[in-house]
């Protein structure tokens, strides 16, 4: 039995790619992508370390090619979450009791795989099924998730490592238990390395998962399940299943040892599983943690003094790539009136040169939207903001579904602060933006401020010193995660951790320290080397020549 203390690796953020013409990593990323569709992938569930397959399956296909297609997914029922359960039930004992060392190195084992062998396999499995370009694959499926390997297993340490004082003659101890039940991820489209986060950190801790992906997800998700599985994660710790949102919910969150959800995805459905689990939660053997980043309606404000230049092109970025489809995109921006005219003409130049298509040709900066729905969804309020005389779209307006779900970076320029898509959260490559008067700074902050129920990311573009910790402090709540002169999409994990509050989440800070500690339950100890014989305490001693007649009196 090993007695050390160990300490694991110091984690440094992995290293970007370029995907430069010719260069390795280029040709080998376009390799896996000719390999992945050459072949019409079969792919099941994973339950206590077995593949099922029910006959129940559903088509994969390309956002950006419909017609393609990658596979066929298994869908389940409700026995499958039942089993799912039992499976990571069976599986908790064991894991929870594996040294933490070795926990730790499962993940350190699959940070090394996905650095090297798997790097171009995900990053492939993303592009086509989420319909990233080549960039936004490697910072999300490769870098990130990499850094989220190696960070958490660091947090996790620091966790360990913080025990109480001991005051003479005791030992005072901590224990970071798991929780007592299993622990349900629920996972979005959008980001690979967010699908595996979910489950992976609670795992970490010690935890057992039941791991329900976003169906738009699901092909880089068996991918994901390949590389926990050559890592080492042993069976049943983490059970990825394919069942329907509400089917599974009815059984997971009426289930006794339901001890915790990780979310990521829709503000509607997040509080709708709140308000699930209070209905229902004399049911449960301990009150479930409920951690959820559920998306935002995230800002750019500029100031007078900043420079037009700087602004275009954090619009540029921050509303556009990855189709406006990161919870932290830019989707509305409030200009004043002196540096409107250049930052407009910086705008259309930009939104001009972008080539939108298949993931394949890396001069796309733009490719598709996840799916139909999101499509027909932003296409209709395009449709209806080209009918309104209160806005004028200045780039883009146009979409098309014939082979992808291609819908054009649109930029709406409202004249009311409050139109429509200023408030409601779209999710796609529609940014809405709006002109106000240049002296009018301290009034557009209140605005900012109030328009949206979301508070994930915003950004202050400024060279005025005064100004930048004005709106710092005037909007200390309206964003979780807050930028001055940058785009507000982009956190790396250590170094800045991501969520948000009011409507946008919990705000538990996925990429630090803080999202761990809700996954385990501590134990205070406390040992006494020498316990006392006598029950009496100094105070009861009498002092000579006290009266001891009052001694007992109001008593029994």
């Amino acid at each position: 039995m090993s007695n050390a203390f160990f300490n694991v690796p110091t984690p440094v953020n992995e290293p970007v790619k370029g995907y430069a013409p010719n260069s390795p990593e280029r040709l080998e990323l376009l390799k896996a992508i000719k390999e992945l569709k050459q072949v019409q992938r079969d792919i099941p569930m994973y339950i206590g370390g077995q593949e099922v397959r029910t006959g129940n399956t559903k088509d994969i296909t390309p956002p950006h090619d419909h017609q393609h297609l990658l596979g066929q997914f298994h869908e389940g029922d409700a026995s499958h979450v039942t089993q799912a359960i039992d499976a990571a039930l069976a599986a908790r004992t064991s894991w929870a009791e594996l040294p933490w060392e070795h926990r730790a190195s499962i993940f350190l084992k699959a940070a090394e795989l996905l650095a090297g062998p798997y790097r171009a396999r995900l990053n492939a499995a993303t592009m086509l099924g989420q319909s990233k370009n080549a960039y936004q694959a490697e910072i999300d499926a490769a870098c990130e998730l990499i850094d989220f390997f190696r960070y958490n297993v660091h947090f996790m340490q620091e966790i360990y490592t913080q025990q109480p004082v001991s005051s003479p003659g005791m030992w005072n101890r901590l224990e970071h238990r798991p929780l007592e039940g299993f622990v349900f991820a629920l996972t979005p489209f959008n980001f690979t390395s967010i699908a595996a986060n979910l489950p992976a950190s609670v795992a970490m801790m010690g935890n057992v998962v039941v791991w329900k992906p976003a169906y738009p997800q699901i092909y880089s998700a068996q991918v994901l399940m390949e590389l926990f599985k050559e890592a080492g994660l042993p069976d049943g710790v983490i059970n990825l299943i394919y069942v329907d949102g509400p089917v599974a919910g009815e059984v997971i969150f009426s289930h006794p040892d339901f001890a915790g959800i990780h979310f990521t995805g829709s503000t509607g459905v997040f509080q709708q599983i709140w308000k699930t689990i209070g209905q229902n939660i004399t049911t449960y053997k301990s009150y479930p943690r409920i951690v959820g980043e559920t998306g935002g309606k995230d800002f750019i404000l500029a100031h007078h003094s900043a420079h037009p230049r700087q602004v275009a092109t954090a619009i540029s970025r921050g509303a556009f790539e990855y189709q406006g489809q990161k919870c932290s995109a830019a989707s509305r921006v409030y200009i004043p009136s002196n540096i409107w005219d250049e930052v407009k003409g910086y705008l259309q130049e930009d939104l001009k040169s972008f080539k939108m298509g298949d993931v394949e040709d890396f001069s796309n900066y733009i490719n598709a939207v996840i799916t139909e729905g999101s499509f027909d969804k932003l296409a209709r309020y395009i449709d209806v903001a080209k009918q309104d005389e209160t806005v004028d779209i200045i780039a883009g307006g146009n979409y098309d579904k014939s082979k992808g779900y291609f819908i054009e970076p649109t930029i709406i320029v409202a004249k009311n602060p409050q139109y429509v898509t200023m408030c409601e959260e779209l999710f796609g490559p529609v940014l809405t933006l709006h002109v106000y008067d240049s002296q009018e700074f301290e009034k557009t902050l209140d605005l900012v401020d109030g328009t949206s129920p979301y508070a994930l990311t915003g950004a202050i573009f400024a060279q005025d010193r005064y100004a930048i910790d004005l709106a710092s402090k005037r909007l200390v709540n309206a964003a979780g995660n807050f930028y001055i002169n940058d785009k507000p999409t982009g956190a790396v994990v250590g170094q800045q951790p991501f969520g948000g509050a009011r409507a946008s989440g919990t705000n538990d800070k996925a990429g630090s320290i803080l999202n761990l500690l809700r996954w385990v339950s501590p134990r205070a100890i406390k040992e006494t080397f020498v316990p006392p014989v006598d029950y009496r305490y100094p105070f009861m001693g009498v002092e000579t020549g006290e009266n001891l007649n009052v001694t007992g009196q109001g008593g029994f």
